[in-house]
Protein backbone atom coordinates (compact mmCIF):
# COMPACT_ATOMS: atom_id res chain seq x y z
CA UNK A 1 0.00 0.00 0.00
CA UNK A 2 2.51 2.33 0.99
CA UNK A 3 4.16 1.79 -2.63
CA UNK A 4 1.14 3.15 -4.41
CA UNK A 5 0.69 6.34 -2.21
CA UNK A 6 4.64 6.82 -3.51
CA UNK A 7 3.82 6.08 -6.84
CA UNK A 8 0.37 8.36 -6.92
CA UNK A 9 2.61 11.36 -5.07
CA UNK A 10 5.36 10.87 -7.62
CA UNK A 11 2.82 11.43 -10.44
CA UNK A 12 1.48 14.20 -8.87
CA UNK A 13 4.40 16.14 -8.51
CA UNK A 14 5.70 15.76 -12.28
CA UNK A 15 2.69 17.30 -13.58
CA UNK A 16 3.57 21.17 -14.57
CA UNK A 17 1.58 24.09 -13.90
CA UNK A 18 2.58 26.13 -17.15
CA UNK A 19 2.18 29.87 -17.02
CA UNK A 20 2.27 30.57 -20.77
CA UNK A 21 1.12 29.22 -23.92
CA UNK A 22 4.47 29.33 -24.97
CA UNK A 23 5.61 26.96 -22.31
CA UNK A 24 2.80 24.61 -22.54
CA UNK A 25 3.13 23.96 -26.32
CA UNK A 26 6.72 23.63 -26.21
CA UNK A 27 5.86 20.68 -23.51
CA UNK A 28 3.67 19.23 -25.76
CA UNK A 29 5.75 18.98 -28.76
CA UNK A 30 8.82 17.70 -26.60
CA UNK A 31 6.32 14.48 -24.90
CA UNK A 32 6.26 11.30 -25.96
CA UNK A 33 3.49 9.91 -23.19
CA UNK A 34 0.08 10.14 -24.80
CA UNK A 35 -0.75 10.26 -20.73
CA UNK A 36 1.44 13.37 -20.23
CA UNK A 37 0.29 15.09 -23.87
CA UNK A 38 -3.47 14.88 -22.45
CA UNK A 39 -2.52 16.42 -19.30
CA UNK A 40 -0.83 19.15 -21.49
CA UNK A 41 -3.50 19.66 -23.52
CA UNK A 42 -5.91 20.70 -20.88
CA UNK A 43 -3.31 22.76 -19.79
CA UNK A 44 -2.91 24.52 -23.59
CA UNK A 45 -6.91 25.32 -23.96
CA UNK A 46 -6.66 27.32 -20.89
CA UNK A 47 -4.54 30.01 -22.45
CA UNK A 48 -5.28 32.94 -25.01
CA UNK A 49 -4.48 31.01 -28.59
CA UNK A 50 -4.44 27.62 -26.96
CA UNK A 51 -7.33 26.60 -29.26
CA UNK A 52 -5.84 27.78 -32.33
CA UNK A 53 -2.96 26.04 -31.55
CA UNK A 54 -4.70 22.66 -31.06
CA UNK A 55 -6.77 23.04 -34.02
CA UNK A 56 -3.81 23.60 -36.07
CA UNK A 57 -2.23 20.42 -35.00
CA UNK A 58 -4.29 17.78 -35.62
CA UNK A 59 -4.34 19.20 -39.37
CA UNK A 60 -1.04 17.11 -39.79
CA UNK A 61 -2.12 14.05 -41.54
CA UNK A 62 0.07 12.08 -39.20
CA UNK A 63 -1.23 12.59 -36.00
CA UNK A 64 -2.36 10.09 -33.87
CA UNK A 65 -5.72 9.34 -33.50
CA UNK A 66 -5.81 9.26 -30.22
CA UNK A 67 -4.01 12.44 -29.40
CA UNK A 68 -6.59 14.22 -31.99
CA UNK A 69 -9.60 12.77 -30.32
CA UNK A 70 -8.76 14.20 -27.00
CA UNK A 71 -8.28 17.64 -28.68
CA UNK A 72 -11.46 17.66 -30.09
CA UNK A 73 -12.94 16.98 -27.16
CA UNK A 74 -11.32 19.46 -25.11
CA UNK A 75 -11.93 22.20 -27.63
CA UNK A 76 -15.44 20.91 -27.85
CA UNK A 77 -15.93 21.84 -23.92
CA UNK A 78 -14.68 25.17 -24.97
CA UNK A 79 -16.74 28.13 -24.47
CA UNK A 80 -18.31 29.41 -28.38
CA UNK A 81 -17.20 32.60 -27.94
CA UNK A 82 -13.39 31.53 -27.37
CA UNK A 83 -13.38 28.36 -29.46
CA UNK A 84 -11.87 28.57 -32.93
CA UNK A 85 -14.69 27.94 -35.24
CA UNK A 86 -13.02 29.04 -38.08
CA UNK A 87 -10.08 27.38 -37.84
CA UNK A 88 -12.37 23.96 -36.96
CA UNK A 89 -14.32 24.67 -40.14
CA UNK A 90 -11.15 24.76 -42.61
CA UNK A 91 -10.57 20.89 -40.85
CA UNK A 92 -13.86 20.00 -42.91
CA UNK A 93 -11.72 21.09 -46.61
CA UNK A 94 -8.99 18.22 -45.69
CA UNK A 95 -8.42 14.89 -47.49
CA UNK A 96 -8.21 12.96 -44.24
CA UNK A 97 -11.70 11.76 -43.61
CA UNK A 98 -11.00 11.58 -39.56
CA UNK A 99 -9.91 14.31 -38.72
CA UNK A 100 -13.03 16.14 -41.19
CA UNK A 101 -15.44 13.74 -39.09
CA UNK A 102 -13.85 15.24 -35.63
CA UNK A 103 -14.34 18.62 -37.42
CA UNK A 104 -17.46 17.97 -38.17
CA UNK A 105 -18.60 16.57 -34.16
CA UNK A 106 -16.55 19.85 -32.95
CA UNK A 107 -18.98 21.99 -34.86
CA UNK A 108 -22.10 19.88 -33.88
CA UNK A 109 -21.16 20.61 -30.37
CA UNK A 110 -21.06 24.27 -30.98
CA UNK A 111 -24.71 23.99 -32.78
CA UNK A 112 -26.02 27.80 -33.11
CA UNK A 113 -23.09 29.38 -32.49
CA UNK A 114 -21.55 28.24 -35.86
CA UNK A 115 -24.58 30.35 -37.72
CA UNK A 116 -22.39 34.00 -37.90
CA UNK A 117 -19.65 32.39 -39.72
CA UNK A 118 -21.56 30.43 -41.56
CA UNK A 119 -23.91 33.31 -42.70
CA UNK A 120 -20.68 35.65 -42.84
CA UNK A 121 -19.59 33.26 -45.53
CA UNK A 122 -22.75 32.63 -47.69
CA UNK A 123 -23.30 36.39 -48.10
CA UNK A 124 -19.33 36.80 -48.86
CA UNK A 125 -18.09 37.71 -52.25
CA UNK A 126 -15.92 34.79 -52.03
CA UNK A 127 -18.03 31.66 -54.23
CA UNK A 128 -15.29 29.23 -52.92
CA UNK A 129 -16.57 30.28 -49.44
CA UNK A 130 -20.51 30.24 -49.90
CA UNK A 131 -20.19 26.44 -51.48
CA UNK A 132 -17.90 25.89 -48.33
CA UNK A 133 -20.55 27.28 -46.06
CA UNK A 134 -23.42 25.20 -48.27
CA UNK A 135 -21.42 22.04 -47.22
CA UNK A 136 -20.68 23.28 -43.76
CA UNK A 137 -24.67 23.56 -43.29
CA UNK A 138 -24.83 20.08 -44.62
CA UNK A 139 -22.79 18.26 -42.10
CA UNK A 140 -24.35 19.90 -39.20
CA UNK A 141 -27.44 20.23 -40.59
CA UNK A 142 -29.33 22.36 -37.88
CA UNK A 143 -32.74 23.68 -37.76
CA UNK A 144 -32.36 26.96 -40.18
CA UNK A 145 -30.48 24.88 -42.98
CA UNK A 146 -33.30 24.59 -45.19
CA UNK A 147 -34.23 28.36 -44.46
CA UNK A 148 -30.68 29.54 -44.99
CA UNK A 149 -30.44 27.62 -48.40
CA UNK A 150 -33.54 28.73 -49.83
CA UNK A 151 -32.66 32.59 -49.04
CA UNK A 152 -29.70 31.59 -50.83
CA UNK A 153 -30.75 30.42 -53.89
CA UNK A 154 -33.37 33.35 -54.31
CA UNK A 155 -30.61 35.71 -55.16
CA UNK A 156 -27.96 33.57 -56.25
CA UNK A 157 -25.97 34.28 -59.84
CA UNK A 158 -23.46 31.74 -59.62
CA UNK A 159 -23.93 28.41 -61.21
CA UNK A 160 -21.74 26.29 -59.09
CA UNK A 161 -22.94 27.71 -55.97
CA UNK A 162 -26.66 27.46 -56.69
CA UNK A 163 -26.19 23.62 -57.97
CA UNK A 164 -24.50 23.08 -54.61
CA UNK A 165 -27.31 23.98 -52.78
CA UNK A 166 -29.71 22.49 -55.07
CA UNK A 167 -28.00 19.10 -54.02
CA UNK A 168 -28.52 19.62 -50.22
CA UNK A 169 -31.98 20.58 -51.05
CA UNK A 170 -32.77 17.19 -52.62
CA UNK A 171 -32.06 15.93 -49.20
CA UNK A 172 -33.69 18.69 -47.04
CA UNK A 173 -35.72 20.69 -49.46
CA UNK A 174 -39.90 20.72 -49.10
CA UNK A 175 -42.33 20.63 -51.46
CA UNK A 176 -43.39 24.59 -51.13
CA UNK A 177 -39.34 24.87 -52.55
CA UNK A 178 -40.23 23.69 -56.10
CA UNK A 179 -41.05 26.49 -57.16
CA UNK A 180 -38.23 28.57 -57.03
CA UNK A 181 -36.21 24.99 -57.73
CA UNK A 182 -37.91 25.46 -61.09
CA UNK A 183 -37.17 28.95 -61.17
CA UNK A 184 -33.36 28.31 -61.93
CA UNK A 185 -34.20 27.11 -64.89
CA UNK A 186 -34.75 30.37 -66.43
CA UNK A 187 -32.23 31.93 -64.40
CA UNK A 188 -29.25 29.33 -65.89
CA UNK A 189 -31.10 28.93 -68.77
CA UNK A 190 -29.54 26.82 -71.78
CA UNK A 191 -27.58 24.99 -68.75
CA UNK A 192 -28.07 21.57 -69.48
CA UNK A 193 -26.63 20.41 -65.68
CA UNK A 194 -28.95 22.91 -64.12
CA UNK A 195 -31.70 21.20 -65.44
CA UNK A 196 -30.71 17.77 -64.68
CA UNK A 197 -30.07 18.54 -61.38
CA UNK A 198 -32.95 20.61 -60.64
CA UNK A 199 -35.13 18.04 -61.96
CA UNK A 200 -33.58 15.56 -59.59
CA UNK A 201 -33.69 17.58 -56.75
CA UNK A 202 -37.73 17.70 -57.49
CA UNK A 203 -37.80 14.04 -57.64
CA UNK A 204 -36.05 13.58 -54.55
CA UNK A 205 -38.61 16.10 -52.57
CA UNK A 206 -41.57 14.22 -54.39
CA UNK A 207 -40.31 11.19 -53.31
Amino acid sequence: MGLVKKHVKQVVEELVTYTNLDDATEAFNASDEDSEKYYIIDEIVKFHGGGEFLVEYIRHNDVDKNIATKIASTISSMEPDEAPIEKIMDLLKLENAYIRNLGISMLRDFGDSIKYYIVKFLIGDDRDLRIFAINVLGDVNFSESREMLVELLEGEEDINVAMTAVDYMSEIGEEKDIPLLESLKERFENEVYVEFAVNGAIAMIKG
